[in-house]
């Protein structure tokens, strides 16, 4: 008998037949999703055909070590089935996809491999005669042609043709993780590939329930509830409509967060959809967006109905071949980083924009995973104007084929909506559909002038202000929100209120965990319905989504978008006349003034508008403006233009290249359990030290810790962070342990000079 795996902690060891077709079977099931059933189980059937060589037999005895396992059946893929799809994602399964390059499927070849193999492995078997015999031995023989060619001997060389291949790719190794995990570690409870159903008839009475709750006992304006009222009738009306992709462009305070889940359960319950994945910016959201869809569904659902996947750490820290390695799922030191990585298999899924967009572009098995859960679901995007503009064609491209292809409907919300219609043209060179969105509110609804809630002041561009001043008009004011464009800026300016005794001042920054930030947000609510003294300094992290009602708002001048997202933190409930926004120019300080290069572009452009149209014509809740605006903006940092690298590495098909360089944020981040609460700290740090990383550790320490960027060699900082072991390796999300409590303040967060420069 041919072993897929060696002995498990119960002294049994799995047959290979038997993970072939446990594999094939779930890679099938997995596929079926998206019409590729069969060749999701030629993919599983062939991606360990190598296994059958003594070879590899061998190396489970412990004989003999650097094996390549996989090359056989990826070589098979090509040589006899036609197959370019199921080839490279059976030769990637361990590997991650590497490319679709006549040459380098020609190299798949285990006689070229016996002679030279890149990673200094010896193919298992060089025969693939033999190996396919012992399939057929095995009652397990694919039929040959009988598989539909769903991706063609000739993929296409888009954006389009690469979502097909890692779609292809995520039902297989998200199978093969299933069934290995199930025999090395098996638990209890649903067999591999179950997954609890949305349900989403039973989701929307619950949540209209709860809705109308919540409108019973508003203490927002009669205005504002009605512009909230009119904005859910208009997306359960839209969710009747056509699968596709759809924008809500609706003003801050409208109600979105509710109103786009419950377009999301209609619209599932229209079209037979699957889940709900929930994209968002910013930890802050996502933990607020959470809770309020926890509450929803608490009293309905189990605890697994929803899930949060909150790492900005993104998809390149991952599993990486080294020369020797064989990769192989018996090694626990490869196996655990995998088992680790979420395949988003609830309902209701929360998480990054971060962690969902590059993971469309990865080409690692971790990353990938989840992919295959996005067909027939329904993705919201909030605050879409976060995406960077320098991948905004290629991300359109293959969000649309993700729409078109898989059934997947794709939601733009943001009170900012980006001209992205403006790259049509550019999205279809490189993709096989364009850009072109519905509208869920219509203009006719007036939604932007009937919710009009502040007054933006806007300053003299020739005349900046200190930040002693702005302190000072801050102390005079009883209640105020101040928001600055970087963690050192707020840093200081709390330190200047508390120097000169303002009453009820709070910080938050992303230097502050999640839970910390939560703590904060309640402490501000608390005080400003209070009536006391509250001025809350804060970074851009508490203007995009976050819930909270403030009567005068202080910004510094940034990107128009992120000047109306605060002055939707002002009057947000319209119980006051009028709110009062001031606009301010920091003085420069001979230091870096805006978080990144395109912050400060636009920047500028807000600049050139307010110089061109006066006060007057700046008007945050003219939809018109932010068109203009965004137009600008694109045609002045050349978006269509940038990363020509990204483009030609699509038209290649090399899928590593096109990891490396899709990057949502630019500089490495990785996760930092800081001490917040002592005690919390130090259990999961003394777990983590003794056992390593596990998902429900993951999970854990996730509203205790910071991410940061990666520090450069030789900082400072690294003599603070203790890395979490994953057996000898790293897993995709990356974590450490800050070790130096003192310098975790109770009012600042993480206050270490590295961090508040990042």
């Amino acid at each position: 008998m041919y072993l897929a795996h060696s002995k498990n902690a119960r002294g049994e060891t799995q047959a290979l037949a038997d993970h072939l077709q446990n594999v094939a079977t779930l890679a099938g099931q997995f596929a079926s999703a998206f019409g590729a059933a069969e060749q999701g189980r030629l993919a599983g059937l062939l991606h360990d055909l190598g296994k059958y060589g003594d070879l590899f037999q061998r190396r489970l005895r412990g004989e003999v070590a650097g094996v390549d396992h996989w090359s056989a059946g990826a070589w098979v893929a090509v040589r006899e089935l036609r197959d370019l799809a199921v080839a490279v994602v059976v030769h990637g399964h361990h590997l991650g996809l590497q490319s679709l390059d006549p040459d380098f499927l020609r190299g798949m070849d285990p006689g070229k491999l016996a002679r030279t193999h890149p990673l200094g492995l010896r193919p298992s078997e060089t025969r693939a005669d033999l190996l396919l015999s012992r399939l057929a031995e095995d009652g397990l023989a694919p039929e040959r042609g009988q598989a539909p060619q769903l991706y063609g001997e000739q993929l296409r060389a888009t954006a389009s043709g690469m979502l097909d291949v890692r779609m292809l790719y995520s039902a297989l190794v998200d199978a093969d993780l299933l069934d290995t995990g199930a025999h090395f570690e098996p638990a209890e409870g649903a067999a591999p590939g179950e997954e609890l159903p949305l349900r989403p008839e039973l989701a929307l009475r619950v949540l209209m329930d709860c809705i109308a709750m919540l409108s019973a006992g508003s203490k927002a304006a009669d205005a504002v509830n009605q512009v909230r009222a009119d904005l859910l009738h208009a997306c359960l009306a839209a969710a009747l409509g056509p699968q596709g992709l759809w924008t809500l462009s609706a003003p801050t305070g409208a109600g979105k967060t509710l109103s786009m889940l419950a377009f999301a359960l209609r619209h599932a319950q229209e079209h037979c959809l699957r889940r709900v994945v929930v994209v968002i910016p910013y930890l802050t959201i996502i933990e607020q967006t959470a809770r309020i869809y926890r509450d929803v569904f608490r009293e309905t659902f189990t605890t697994g109905y929803l899930r949060e996947h909150h790492s900005l750490a993104g998809t390149r820290e991952e599993e990486r071949p080294e020369a020797g390695s064989d990769l192989d799922g018996d090694n626990r030191a490869h196996r655990k980083p995998r088992s680790l990585a979420d395949n988003w298999d609830a309902p209701v899924i929360i998480t990054t924009s971060v962690q969902f967009l590059e993971s469309l572009f990865s080409n690692r098995p971790s990353a990938c995973r989840k992919l295959h859960r996005l067909a027939r679901s329904v993705v919201l995007f909030d605050e879409v104007q976060t995406i960077p503009d320098h991948l905004a064609v290629p991300t359109l491209a293959t969000l649309s084929w993700l729409s078109e292809r898989y059934r997947a409907t794709v939601v733009f919300a943001t009170a900012t909506q980006p001209a992205f219609p403006h790259f049509d043209e550019a999205v279809r060179k490189i993709g096989d559909s364009g850009w072109g969105p519905r509208e869920m509110a219509s203009p006719d609804m007036r939604l932007f002038d009937r919710v009009c809630r502040a007054q933006v002041t806007w300053p003299d561009l020739d005349s900046s202000t200190s930040w002693t001043e702005v302190a000072a008009e801050l102390a005079q004011t009883r209640q105020a929100l101040c928001i600055v464009n970087i963690k050192r800026h707020a840093r200081d300016l709390f330190l200047l209120l508390h120097d000169i005794g303002a009453g009820g001042i709070l910080h938050l920054s992303a230097a502050m965990c999640p839970a910390h930030r939560r703590a904060v947000l309640r402490l501000a609510r608390r005080r400003l319905n209070r009536g006391l003294p509250c001025h809350l300094v804060s970074t851009q992290c508490v203007e995009a989504g976050v819930d909270i009602d403030f009567p005068v708002v202080y910004r510094a001048l940034g990107p128009l978008e992120a000047v109306a997202q605060a002055a939707g933190r002002c009057n947000r409930n319209g119980r006051s006349p009028s709110g009062r926004v001031k606009v301010f120019l920091p003085e420069p300080d001979g230091q870096r003034l805006y978080p990144s290069g395109a912050y400060e572009q636009a920047t500028d452009v807000t600049r050139m508008l307010l110089r061109e149209h006066g006060p007057c014509g700046m008007g945050t809740n003219k939809p018109g403006l932010f068109e203009e605006y965004y137009r600008r903006f694109y045609s002045l940092v050349r978006s269509e233009d940038k990363r020509p690298e990204l483009r030609k590495a699509i038209i290649r098909q090399d899928f590593a290249e096109v990891a490396r360089l899709y990057c949502v944020i630019e500089q490495d981040a990785i996760n930092v359990l800081v001490p917040y609460r002592r005690d919390v700290y130090k259990a999961l740090a003394e777990e983590a030290c003794e056992k390593g990383l596990s998902a429900n550790w993951i999970r854990r320490a996730q509203p205790y810790a910071i991410s940061v960027f990666r520090p450069k060699d030789g900082s400072p900082l690294w003599g603070w962070l203790g890395r979490v072991p994953v057996a000898r390796r790293a897993c995709s999300e990356e974590w450490f342990i800050y070790t130096n409590p003192a310098d975790y303040k109770r009012m600042l967060g993480l206050d270490e000079p590295s961090v508040l420069m990042a």
